[in-house]
């Protein structure tokens, strides 16, 4: 089946331009500090920390979980992007009290007793503390960055669902190296705090490497352009941010026939031309067990960032006593895997991926 030919949508031009020329979190948070370092985690979180970190075990004062790690390349770093969910509840959502009226209009206004002001917006005041360490031989080691992020999402009180675990990311820039997260949500008092412990690695994605690599390859519910690029670390529901990008990411690759099936990776090890283009071209197969069901016209690229649009049709050939005819048809339920066979043109090298989803 051929895919769309891949022109690079007016989305992400500039973005792909400027992708290791943009300034990054790390550099300018380093920037813009006065020489006396401010406190970015209060000495209550960081004890918790100093606790638990050796042996990773969390506390569960806000339960809380790190479900993925995703990164892409930023300049000279990885742009690392943390997922984790967590209820409602646990956020400390509030009623939004109404302001009240003048002093005047209120004898005019005023309603009778029984037709109660009920708010309709809930806030959340909650606090995302991040402390990232190097590790070495499994121990933490180097303290790399402290970051602070405030939480202060709202939600409509009609649709809200306390007991519901939502999906929220987080995001910053590392240099390549082994790391431990120490990630922690706390009560707006810092009477209540919960945390997690992640080991994570991330390459040099200006390294040669001696065969290909991609980051991890994630499916794509929607893209979004921003007006411009995140300057600090923030909290988002439902999705996340790189550079300019608003991307919303099937965590749980289920799909139904009609939904959308794309996928984003950027390839590590590829190698340029004189005149700095990319030859790459990349084989996208389904396979439902052992056998082939989806064939697609190979991509080809010019660039080492891959978000390829797909389909979940299969073409068919029926034959009948008026001779052989092709139908394409909607994948039928059931459990498949995408293999990506990815191939240098210029350095010679290949490298086969696969990522599993299922349709219902």
């Amino acid at each position: 089946m051929k895919i769309r030919n891949f022109v690079i949508p007016v989305l992400l031009l500039g973005f792909i331009v400027s992708l290791f020329l943009a300034t990054n979190l790390a550099a300018l948070n380093k920037t813009q500090e006065p020489q006396e370092q401010p406190v970015r985690i209060p000495p209550e979180v960081k004890s918790v920390f100093e606790e638990g970190i050796i042996t990773r075990e969390a506390r569960l004062d806000i339960p809380f979980t790190i479900t993925n790690h995703f990164y892409l390349p930023a300049k000279e770093n990885m742009h690392s992007i943390f997922l984790f969910k967590v209820k409602n509840a646990d956020l400390g959502f509030s009623p939004i009290a109404p302001a009240p009226a003048p002093p005047e209009e209120k004898e005019e206004k005023e309603a009778p007793p029984e037709a109660e002001v009920v708010p309709t917006k809930l806030q959340c005041n909650s606090h995302i503390f991040l402390q990232v360490n190097r590790l070495e031989k499994n121990t933490p080691g180097e303290l790399v960055s402290e970051i602070y992020i405030p939480v202060n999402f709202q939600a409509e009180s009609s649709s809200f669902e306390p007991d519901k675990e939502e999906l929220y990311t987080t995001a910053y820039p590392f240099p390549p190296g082994n790391y431990i997260l120490s990630m922690a949500i706390a009560s707006q008092n810092l009477e209540k705090i919960g945390t997690q412990y992640f080991e994570f690695s991330l390459p040099d994605p200006l390294s040669s490497l001696d065969g290909l690599d991609t980051t991890p390859i994630f499916f794509v519910k929607n893209i979004k352009r921003m007006s411009s690029p995140e300057t600090r670390a923030e909290v988002h529901k439902d999705f996340f941010a790189y550079s300019v990008l608003q991307i919303e990411a099937n965590i749980e690759r289920i799909f139904s026939p009609t939904d959308n099936f794309e996928v984003f990776f950027y390839i590590l090890g590829t190698q340029s031309s004189e005149t700095g283009k990319y030859d790459i071209e990349v084989d996208f197969e389904v396979f439902k067990g052992e056998e082939l069901v989806i064939h697609f016209k190979p991509g080809k690229y010019e660039i080492p960032l891959v978000p390829q649009p797909l389909h979940l049709k299969q073409t068919l050939v029926i034959t009948s006593e008026e001779g052989e005819r092709t139908e394409t048809r909607n994948l039928e339920p059931g459990k498949y895997t995408l293999s990506l066979k990815i191939s240098d043109k210029i350095s010679g090298k290949s490298e086969t991926k696969t990522i599993d989803f299922e349709v219902k």
